[in-house]
């Protein structure tokens, strides 16, 4: 291993050592948001069929998340994500059967992202 690759594996370290859920959740977003408008942008069909697959795991494992009766958010909080990621499911079948736009998917997690950040400043 070189001094280069040493220093990449320090910082890489330091970094993971300052994540917080919200900030891990928030790159989450950011990278499935990025890959629905990018695959939008190109038009191919495959890359627009797993960007809309690979945000629907996300948002299943959401709704799994807040079903679990030890997940600590407030019970309304809660509901509203969970009628989010059916909504999610929904839109994403009609995406890849009808071809509609991916644009909710995109404003909806935009909107999450903003919840997220905001968050973090507040903390």
């Amino acid at each position: 291993m070189n001094a280069y690759a040493r220093s990449q594996m320090a910082y890489s370290n330091h970094t993971a050592a300052t994540r917080t859920e919200q900030s891990i959740e928030y790159e989450l977003f950011a990278k499935m948001t990025s890959a629905l408008v990018q695959s939008s942008k190109s038009g191919k069909f495959e890359a627009i069929a797993k960007a809309v697959h690979d945000n629907r795991r996300l948002w299943l494992a959401l709704a799994a998340d807040v079903s679990d009766d030890a997940n600590n958010l407030p019970v309304e909080l809660r509901a509203q994500v969970f009628y989010l990621a059916e909504f999610t499911q929904h839109h994403s079948s009609k995406v890849l059967t009808e071809k509609v736009p991916v644009d909710p998917l995109v404003e909806i997690n935009r909107s999450i992202m903003s919840g997220l950040f905001a968050q973090r400043g507040a903390a």
